[in-house]
C-alpha cells in the first residue's frame, strides 16, 4: 500500500525506535486514563464527590510542564535514549504507588508526581523518533506516534472492563506499573538519535537560552496552540466515561460502555494515521484545520445519537477528527523547533498547553451541573467552541514541513 510505503522504507533500527516511542506514549496514556474510568469508585471510597476526584486529572496535567522541562533539558544534554528510560521508570513507580493511597489527598499528591513523569515522555519520544527517520516519513510516523494516545485509552478501557470487578480500582493501578518493562526493550533495541549525536559532535553543548534566542514568540505561540489542542482532546475524552455512567446509564464494567470507548479509540487510530499521512501531501496546517472543522457536524451524533448504534458512530467519527488533527502534532512541533532544544521545546510547549487546559474536566463537570448534570451538553458545547479556536490558531501560525534535522535525519 502506498499509504505504508514510508514505513517499509525504514531500516531495522528506525523501526525499533518508532515502535519504542509509540509504546512509550501508549503506556503513558494507559496509566493516565485509568483514573478517568474509576472517578465514581474513588469518590465513593473516599466519601467525596466526583468533582473532587477530577482534581487528580487537573494535577496530573498541571505537573506535566515541569516534567517536560526537566526531562527535556536532560535529554538535550545527555541524549534522548537514557533519559527516556529514566522517565518511563519514574512514571511507572508513581502509578504503582497510587494503588496504595490511604486518602484522597495522598492520591492527588501521587497523581501530581505521576504527571511530572508523564510530562517528560512525549517530547523525548517524539524527538527521538522524528530525528531518526527520513523527512518524507514524518507525516505517517507522526500520526502513528500520536495514535499511541488513543491506544492507551483503549487499553485502559479494556483493562477496566475485564478486571475492575475482580481487582477494584486499586488493582488497576497495580497493573499500570507494567510499562516499566518497556525500559528493557529500549535498552536492547533502540539506538541514540543520530541527529542528536551529530549536533553534539558539531556544536557541543548549547545552552537553552542561547538556542532559544529569536524564538520566544514561537514558543509562546506553540504553548497557546497546544492549549487549544489539549482542550480539544481532553474535552472529548476525559469525561466520556462519566457521561456513559450518568447520562447513558451504562454501568462502568458493562460491555456497551466498553464498546463505545472501543469505537471512540478506533476512530482516533484511523484519524491519526490518515491525517498524519495526508499532511505530507497537503501540508501540516491544512490537514489540522480540515480535521478540526470537520468535528463540528459530528458533535450532535456523538452526544445525542439517540441509540447505541448512532452513539457508536458518533464516538468513532468525533475521534477521527480530534485525533486526526492531533496526528500532525509530533511532526509539526519538531519541525518548528530549533535543533538544540528539540528535546525540550516540543514537549514543554505541549505540556504547558496541558497546564493551560488542565481545568477542562472540572469546567465540564461544572457546566454539566448547570444543565441538569448533562455531560453530553457540556462536552458538545466545549468541543464545538474549541474546534473553531484551534482552526484559527493553526491558520495564524507558521509551518516548516520537511525541514532538515541535520545529517542524522537525512
Amino acid at each position: 500500500m502506498p499509504f505504508l510505503a514510508s514505513l517499509r522504507e525504514l531500516n531495522h533500527e528506525q523501526r525499533h525506535t518508532v515502535l519504542a516511542s509509540f509504546l512509550g506514549w501508549t503506556l503513558d496514556a494507559f496509566d493516565y486514563f485509568l483514573l478517568t474510568f474509576v472517578i465514581v469508585g474513588v469518590a465513593q471510597e473516599f466519601h467525596t464527590d466526583n468533582k473532587a476526584v477530577t482534581y487528580g486529572l487537573f494535577l496530573t496535567l498541571a505537573a506535566r510542564p515541569l516534567g517536560a522541562l526537566v526531562f527535556g533539558r536532560l535529554a538535550d544534554r545527555y541524549g534522548r535514549r537514557p533519559i527516556l528510560m529514566l522517565d518511563v521508570i519514574l512514571f511507572s513507580v508513581f502509578e504503582l504507588a497510587t494503588a496504595f493511597s490511604t486518602s484522597l489527598t495522598m492520591l492527588l499528591v501521587l497523581r501530581f508526581l505521576f504527571g511530572i513523569g508523564m510530562g517528560g515522555e512525549w517530547g523525548i519520544g517524539a524527538s527521538l523518533a522524528m530525528e531518526s527517520i527520513p523527512a518524507k516519513s514524518r507525516g505517517l510516523v507522526s500520526g502513528l506516534l500520536q495514535s499511541g494516545y488513543p491506544c492507551g485509552f483503549f487499553l485502559a478501557a479494556l483493562v477496566n472492563w475485564l478486571l475492575v470487578d475482580a481487582i477494584g480500582w486499586r488493582g488497576l493501578f497495580v497493573v499500570g506499573a507494567l510499562p516499566a518493562l518497556l525500559v528493557l526493550y529500549i535498552r536492547r533495541k533502540v539506538p541514540e538519535s543520530p541527529a542528536w549525536r551529530a549536533s553534539r559532535e558539531a556544536h557541543g553543548r548549547v545552552g537553552a537560552l542561547d538556542a532559544m534566542r529569536g524564538h520566544w514568540k514561537l514558543a509562546i505561540y506553540l504553548m497557546l496552540l497546544m492549549m487549544a489542542f489539549n482542550m480539544f482532546s481532553h474535552g472529548s475524552q476525559d469525561m466520556y466515561h462519566t457521561f456513559e455512567e450518568v447520562n447513558l446509564h451504562l454501568p462502568t464494567g458493562s460491555g456497551a460502555a466498553f464498546l463505545l470507548v472501543a469505537l471512540l479509540n478506533l476512530g482516533a487510530l484511523a484519524g491519526g494515521l490518515f491525517f498524519g499521512a495526508w499532511s505530507e501531501r497537503v501540508g501540516r496546517r491544512r490537514a489540522m484545520i480540515v480535521a478540526a472543522l470537520l468535528a463540528l457536524p459530528v458533535i450532535p451524533l456523538w452526544v445525542h445519537g439517540g441509540s447505541l448504534l448512532w452513539l457508536g458512530v458518533g464516538a468513532f467519527l468525533i475521534q477521527v477528527m480530534v485525533q486526526g488533527a492531533w496526528g500532525v502534532v509530533p511532526s509539526h512541533l519538531n519541525e518548528l523547533s530549533p535543533g538544540a532544544v528539540r528535546g525540550t521545546l516540543p514537549g514543554f510547549a505541549y505540556q504547558m498547553g496541558n497546564l493551560l487546559a488542565a481545568g477542562t474536566a472540572t469546567a465540564q463537570t461544572w457546566l454539566a451541573a448547570q444543565h441538569g448534570h448533562d455531560y453530553g451538553y457540556a462536552m458538545g458545547v466545549w468541543v464545538a467552541a474549541v474546534a473553531v479556536l484551534l482552526a484559527v490558531l493553526v491558520w495564524l501560525g507558521p509551518e516548516a514541513r520537511g525541514v532538515g534535522f541535520g545529517d542524522g535525519a537525512s
